[in-house]
């Protein structure tokens, strides 16, 4: 944004301050107003919900006391303790201990949870009951439970009584639905309406959610706002917009309603679960129009505010841009790397001290950008001395070790050196080995070519490597499969293009990610490699069923000197990674532990404006 333009905005903020104050002033006490009256509309009917839950759960309780106090219960209790075997008798009592009570739910259930009479399902006769917790974690008062019923789940206030009659105690639950009908016994404001979601299942059901009048039409919308209940447990608020118009839209406060969980395993209460989400929904049109009007008026007053700071700002700018312009050109050209950039100096008012402090910052620039580079030298270096004395130190000491006992066996044991000697030897050759292997990866990460590019298929590279390790690889035809052995797919596309690409760096590439999936199988298993065109790129996927990595593990894979193996440089997929770059691809790992590890390599059919020069 140009300078002019910025004072022409300076003016016009200037100018439109005043009714932006104003304005605001009035559209935030009216907001905060709306609000208010909204939170006091929802806290009432909130509390009328509590209240009438609370009437209704005594109720609930009365009547299971009732029911648990009652002759039949007594009796069925006292046949119980008797040692009577046979229940089968009892299968209907429910029913119609429910019907004299105009309970919905009812069950009869004995000391070890078993359902000896249902009133809402009998077939559940002889089934466990999980909400029958022992007597020192039995709820006193009235819940919330899921109760499962031949047309499917729904949701319920319950209430559970014991009748002890001997040493072998009889329960008995039940309660009444919580639906609509609950929600009908609701004084409800004009304008505001009430809405409850009942949670039965573990994902969104459109049909859980209801109103006075049954299932809520644009249930889909209020979604978000149950799940968020359902991830918090607490009370969430949002604005459900049902049309274009913000009018039409509604403001919502959720409010949880939970239960206990049963646990059939210890019959022991573990925790409070979601049962329901009671939905309180208010008008937001009233706001809105008083937002317009609000609006409009701020607009008309502005509009005269606005054509007196373009009058303003034309004069002040004539006398301002011209140096500014220049800061600005030479502030571009620093951006652009031009460090050296200087503004002359022409006043010694506030922008000539601003030109003066510029082109101090340019000359600090280049004497930071010196030392910035000076110190990330000598970092590096730093960097490598230390991983390479450390890779080094590790064969040093068997070397050491190895030499001592030949002296020492030379001069204690002269008639045993000879096999001292031949065992010492073996370890002086395997450890200048590792001491030459580990030099050499140093030396190929340190000298790293550039890509010499050419028509390359990389169809032909995968089978190339393969062959590398034929020794290693069976294929997936051969009849003599051992369960140690790895199994090779290849799944490579026919009609892969050719890229621009230097075949033999994409070779060591994939041979060190071959090598890596070979060293994650131990046991066997397969390795899978598959090519697929996509476009104007080329993916190449290598994939294991080896014992993967941690999340922790794929961030930090491709940095230099990192390994999760128990011998290696991590130098392997430093290089795998500096190769795919050199091509101007890009190289990502998907892994799942214990279950296998996947490389994907995207690669460009042609090389990139910026690695034209390379070659």
């Amino acid at each position: 944004m140009s300078f002019r333009k910025k004072l022409l905005l300076l003016f016009a903020a200037t100018v439109l301050l005043c009714v932006a104050v104003i304005s605001a002033s009035v559209y935030s006490t009216m907001r905060r107003s709306f609000e208010q009256a909204n939170q006091d509309r929802a806290n009432a009917i909130a509390a009328q919900f509590r209240s009438e839950f609370q009437r209704r759960g005594l109720d609930v309780v009365r009547k299971i006391e009732s029911v648990a106090a009652g002759e039949t219960v007594q009796h069925m209790a006292l046949e119980i303790n008797r040692g009577v075997t046979d229940s089968g008798e009892y299968v209907s009592a429910a029913h119609t201990l429910a019907g004299q009570q105009q309970l919905d739910f009812l069950e009869v259930v004995d000391n070890r949870g078993t359902i000896l009479s249902s009133a809402q399902w009998q077939a559940k006769f002889g089934y466990p009951e999980a909400a029958i917790p022992q007597a020192a974690a039995a709820p006193t008062g009235a819940f919330l439970k899921r109760e499962e019923l031949p047309g499917g789940a729904t949701l319920g206030l319950f209430a559970l009584r014991t009748a002890r009659v001997g040493e072998q105690p009889l329960y008995v639950i039940g309660g009444e639905r919580l639906d609509q009908g609950f929600l009908s016994t609701l004084d409800i404001p004009t304008g505001t309406r009430v809405l409850l979601y009942q949670n039965l299942d573990t994902k969104w059901n459109p049909k859980s959610l209801f109103d006075l009048n049954g299932p809520a039409a644009g249930a889909d919308k209020i979604a978000p706002l149950v799940a968020q209940v359902r991830g918090t447990l607490q009370e969430s608020q949002s604005v459900i917009h049902w049309t274009s118009d913000p009018a039409d839209a509604e403001v919502f406060h959720a409010i949880p309603l939970t239960g206990p969980i049963f646990s059939a395993t210890n019959r022991t209460v573990t925790n409070q679960q979601l049962m329901a989400v009671l939905l309180v929904g208010s008008s937001r049109r009233p706001l809105i129009e008083l937002q317009r009007q609000v609006v409009s008026t701020a607009v008309l007053v502005g509009g005269a505010g606005i054509l007196v700071a373009v009058l303003a700002s034309l004069w002040f700018a004539a006398r301002v841009t011209r140096p500014v312009v220049s800061l600005a050109e030479a502030a571009r050209r620093v951006a652009a790397g031009d460090l050296g950039a200087k503004v002359a100096v022409e006043s010694s008012d506030e922008l000539g001290e601003l030109a003066a402090s510029f082109n101090r910052m340019t000359e600090d620039l280049l004497q930071q950008k010196d030392r910035t580079l000076q110190a990330e030298r000598v970092a590096a270096w730093r960097e490598l001395a230390r991983r390479l004395a450390h890779e080094l130190k590790n064969p040093l000491f068997p070397l050491q070790v190895t030499v001592e006992n030949l002296m020492r066996a030379k001069q204690k044991s002269p008639e045993m050196f000879e096999e001292v000697f031949h065992e010492g030897t073996a370890t002086l050759l395997a450890e200048i080995n590792n001491l030459k292997t580990i030099i050499g990866r140093f030396s190929e990460f340190s000298r790293m070519p550039q890509p010499q590019r050419r028509p390359t298929q990389v169809n032909d590279v995968v089978r190339s490597v393969l062959r590398v390790f034929h020794a290693q690889l069976q294929n997936s035809e051969s009849p003599n499969n051992d369960k140690n052995q790895i199994t090779v797919r290849t799944e490579l596309d026919e009609a892969l293009p050719e890229i621009s690409a230097d075949p033999d760096l994409l070779h060591r590439a994939l041979q060190n990610l071959v090598l890596n999936a070979i060293d994650a199988m131990p046991q066997g298993g397969e390795l899978a490699i598959r090519t697929t065109p996509l476009g104007d790129r080329i993916e190449l996927s290598v994939s294991d069923t080896g014992s993967g990595l941690t999340q922790e593990e794929c961030g930090r894979l491709f940095t230099p000197y990192y390994t999760t193996k128990q011998h290696g440089t991590g130098l392997g997929l430093a290089i795998v990674q500096s190769v795919v770059s050199d091509h101007g691809g890009k190289i990502s790992v998907e892994s799942t532990k214990e279950k296998g590890t996947t490389f994907r390599i995207e690669l460009p059919r042609e090389p990139q404006p910026w690695q034209t020069g390379q070659n």
